[in-house]
């Protein structure tokens, strides 16, 4: 090869390498900024993918005469979303000691206290088999692996190996559940759960993981909501209707609920359970998944005879929804419903019942308002629920009524954005 054409393949490769550098400066914050988007796109996709934890059952705590220990409690409940990971939530709110759960299981329900055979299985907390939990608090299980179906009965078992002083429970849960004496959590058939019970003892929520997109309704409420004069251990108060309707809705991401209402309770003050305000955070703020608060409260202030006024009522939802609110949560407001021929219905509560009902319809301090008013009343008395729905004290729907109000509901409500 020539000097001259060496010199020229030379100048060739300089100029290639030349042009290779130039190309790569060039381009390579294109590409740095193509690699980041799509990182960020991966991210952003495994964020809406990964699961969440979601309340699927609740039940409101209150104190429930006295604890034992050697105890054990077969608890049936009845499951709103579906997910996996599931976790049961012990309570010792209303106990002055610590307890001691030595062991707890999670099963299928085939009928009464019987398992479906090989879904009975053992919980962990924190890895141990056993848990003490102090007084005045709570704790949760470790997820157990595996798919839980929607709108699941399940067989809760928990042994109370040490116990004394208060127990903490939901008396009123209309649903049959077993207790026994000794440890019997880890058998699937029930021939040792032979004595029944109205009350789910220590056992105050379950959740599950499911998508992002799912959520969950809170029912904070009275015993219209808990369900007196529905028929027990059918599934009939009116959140279970509800929920049935959310399993069966497509589009509507709000599929969890939780039935906190306690017979008795009032907005304001503590008697039946502690007041609304009182155990807000305990009952609703705390649970997982929480979309939306339900509130639903109010006559047991008006008819107890201790001067609560309309605006005392109003003040008290006030703080409700600014709380909930706060923990970035939708509050729909129900109207209080017609109970006159109940004994302690008089003229001067009722004037308190429509300028409360007037507020919850017309403030625009809730996200929503369902009507119960409208719906239970009947067309010839608006003082008094319609006979059809009267459970026959005159204050409690019966099935239907349940039915009616649940069906009142606009689902879409349940999903606002906040």
């Amino acid at each position: 090869m020539t000097t001259v054409s060496a010199s020229r393949t030379r100048l060739r490769r300089l100029a290639v390498a030349v042009a290779s550098v130039l190309i790569a400066v060039l381009c390579a914050p294109a590409t740095a900024t193509a690699v980041a988007h799509s990182r960020a796109a991966d991210t952003s996709r495994h964020l809406q993918d990964a699961p969440h934890e979601v309340i699927t059952w609740g039940a409101s705590a209150d104190r429930i005469g006295d604890a034992a220990p050697d105890r054990g409690y077969r608890l049936v409940v009845h499951t709103s979303a579906a997910g996996s990971g599931l976790r049961i939530r012990l309570s010792n709110a209303f106990g002055d000691r610590p307890l001691t759960f030595g062991s707890a299981y999670v099963g299928v329900r085939r009928t009464g206290a019987d398992a479906v055979l090989g879904s009975n299985r053992r919980l962990t907390f924190d890895g141990s088999r056993s848990l003490t939990v102090a007084a005045g608090h709570a704790a949760y299980s470790d997820p157990l692996p595996g798919r839980w179906a929607a709108s699941a009965t399940l067989l809760v078992s928990l042994y109370v190996a040490d116990a004394g002083g208060p127990a903490t429970g939901h008396s009123m849960a209309m649903q049959t559940s077993y207790t026994t004496t000794g440890d019997h959590t880890a058998e699937e058939d029930g021939a040792n759960w032979t004595q029944a019970t109205g009350s789910w003892f220590y056992l105050d929520a379950l959740s599950v993981r499911t998508t992002p997109r799912t959520g969950a309704v809170v029912a904070l409420g009275d015993s219209i909501t808990d369900g007196w004069q529905s028929t027990g251990d059918r599934n009939r108060r009116w959140p279970d209707y509800l929920s049935r309707r959310l399993q069966n809705a497509d589009g509507v991401p709000v599929k969890g609920v939780a039935n906190e209402g306690i017979s008795g309770n009032k907005v304001l003050a503590d008697g039946a359970g502690q007041s609304a305000l009182k155990r807000l955070e305990r009952d609703v703020l705390s649970h997982p998944g929480v979309r939306t608060v339900f509130l639903f409260e109010g006559v047991n202030d008006i008819k107890a005879h201790t001067g609560v006024t309309a605006k005392d009522l109003i003040a008290g939802y006030r703080e409700i929804v600014d709380r909930a609110h706060g923990a970035g949560m939708c509050v729909v407001g129900a109207t209080i419903a017609p109970f006159k021929g109940w004994s302690e219905w008089d003229a001067a509560g009722e004037a308190v019942r429509l300028e409360v009902n007037d507020f919850i319809r017309n403030s625009g301090v809730f996200d929503a308002v369902t009507d119960f008013d409208r719906i239970l009343r009947s067309p010839y008395d608006h003082e008094r629920v319609l006979p059809a729905f009267d459970g026959g004290d005159h204050i409690h729907p019966n099935d239907k009524g349940m039915q009616a109000m649940a069906d009142s509901v606009d689902l879409a409500t349940l999903d606002c954005d906040r």
